[in-house]
């Protein structure tokens, strides 16, 4: 009896405290079981890249390439055939990229808003077409990204944005009220308002050690019971026969 009043106690008192964030749990995980990852991302709605063959006759070498960008030991050196032509990205020791022309060597420009648009609906697949574009010089916080990227909306059902590189006019990443719903709901889930990525912060610990006792002492609660249960079963049983 002492043991159902005290596990009555805390279950009642601790499943008050945390009772919401399990719901938050129990909604987040039905909402991230239910989405199909491909359909968060929007990858259903990104064409297969088919790079244009590269010439190398034409193609400066990686030595070539990183004395024109001014880098005299490069970390990397890549070759890349986007939709602007051939691109070398070079790479320093500090970590910082930089992109130019691969057959003159020049600094690649920076995407005009035609070019994005162009770029995004010739990498787009579905019946939405680009509505809106935008430059950030810093990219926004959803991309989870660094630098300036491009924005182009289109006008789905998903409403779906593919952020460009703006140098060589690659998507970067996707987004789109989908994956903004899946996103609002894992925020909950691990309860980082912030950047969404940190599942270690005192407070979900916290509440998720607290969440135990609740889930054991449901169990005691259980076997409690069904043993009532059983019990009375079996003295109406023995009172029938």
């Amino acid at each position: 009896m002492k043991l159902l009043g005290v596990s009555l106690q805390i279950h009642k008192w601790v499943a008050l405290v945390v009772g919401l964030q399990v719901l938050f749990w129990v909604a987040g995980g039905v909402v991230m079981t239910v989405l199909p990852i491909e359909r968060v991302r929007s990858e259903h709605h990104q064409a297969k890249p088919a790079p244009a063959p590269l010439d190398l006759s034409r193609t400066l070498t990686a030595r070539q390439a990183a004395d024109r960008a001014g880098v005299a030991a490069p970390a990397s050196a890549l070759l890349k055939s986007t939709g602007r032509g051939p691109v070398w990205v070079i790479t320093g020791a500090d970590g910082k990229a930089k992109t130019l022309d691969a057959v003159t060597g020049a600094p690649a420009p920076t995407l005009g808003e035609s070019d994005a648009r162009r770029l995004a609906a010739a990498a787009y697949v579905g019946s939405g077409v680009p509505v809106a574009a935008r430059y950030y010089p810093e990219a926004p916080n959803e991309t989870g990204r660094e630098g300036p990227l491009w924005r182009v909306d289109f006008d789905d059902a998903e409403r779906t944005a593919f952020y460009l590189d703006p140098l060589t006019g690659e998507v970067a990443t996707r987004r789109s009220e989908v994956w903004r719903f899946y996103d609002f709901f894992w925020r909950l889930h691990i309860l980082d308002f912030k950047d969404g990525d940190n599942f270690n912060h005192p407070l979900l610990i916290a509440l998720a050690a607290l969440t135990l006792p609740v889930v054991l002492t449901g169990f005691i609660l259980l076997w409690i019971r069904l043993g009532r249960d059983l019990k009375g079963w079996f003295f109406k049983r023995r009172a029938a026969g």
